[in-house]
C-alpha cells in the first residue's frame, strides 16, 4: 500500500472548499477537474509529508522557512494569473480560460533560483524595512480600502470584489 495515498473523500473535500474559497475571493480553479483533482491530491500529500501545502509542481526543501512563498496560494499566483492567465501549476486561472476565451500553456517559472532566493534573504534581513524601503508597491482598493502589497494589483478585490482598475496605487 502507497503511505502517500489519499483518500478520494478527501480529495473531494478539499475540491469542494477550495472552489468557494476561490470563487468568493474572485479567484477560480482550473475546469478540468481531475487534472485539478490531482493537483489537489499532490498538496494533501506534500502537506502529510511536511506539515503545509507547498505547490506539487515544484521542489520542496521540507523546511517551511525556505518554502514560504510556495506554499498555496504561493507568491507567484497572482503576477502568473496576470500575465499569462494561469499559475505555474495551473491550479488557478483566469475567468478568461474558464470561459474558454484563452487556454493553458506552461509558462515561465518566476520563482528565482535558490542562491538568488538566500540572497535576497540574507540582505532582506540586514536591512529595517520602513516606508522607504518597500520592496513592492501597496495598492488600496478604491471601493472598500483593502491594501495589498504586490507589482501589479489584483484582478479581483478579495474583500468586496471590485476589478483590479478600481485598485490605486498607495504607496511605492
Amino acid at each position: 500500500m502507497n503511505e502517500n495515498k489519499i483518500p478520494k473523500e478527501q480529495v473531494d473535500n478539499l475540491y469542494e472548499k477550495l472552489d468557494k474559497e476561490a470563487e468568493s475571493a474572485g479567484y477560480h480553479l482550473n475546469p478540468e477537474e481531475e487534472f485539478t483533482r490531482d493537483l489537489l491530491d499532490g498538496l494533501l500529500v506534500n502537506e502529510k509529508r511536511y506539515g503545509y501545502w507547498a505547490c506539487p509542481c515544484r521542489l520542496a526543501s521540507g523546511e517551511k522557512d525556505k518554502d514560504l512563498d510556495i506554499i498555496c496560494p504561493c507568491d507567484y499566483r497572482d503576477p502568473d494569473l496576470n500575465d499569462y492567465d494561469t499559475c505555474y501549476c495551473a491550479l488557478y486561472v483566469s475567468q478568461a480560460v474558464v470561459d474558454g476565451e484563452k487556454e493553458v500553456k506552461k509558462i515561465p517559472e518566476r520563482r528565482p533560483p535558490k542562491e538568488e532566493r538566500e540572497k535576497m534573504k540574507k540582505e532582506s534581513g540586514n536591512k529595517t524595512v520602513g516606508i522607504s524601503k518597500l520592496s513592492k508597491p501597496v495598492w488600496r482598493c478604491k471601493v472598500c480600502g483593502y491594501l495589498c502589497g504586490r507589482d501589479e494589483p489584483p484582478g479581483v478585490c478579495p474583500i468586496c470584489k471590485a476589478k483590479k482598475e478600481r485598485f490605486e496605487k498607495f504607496l511605492e
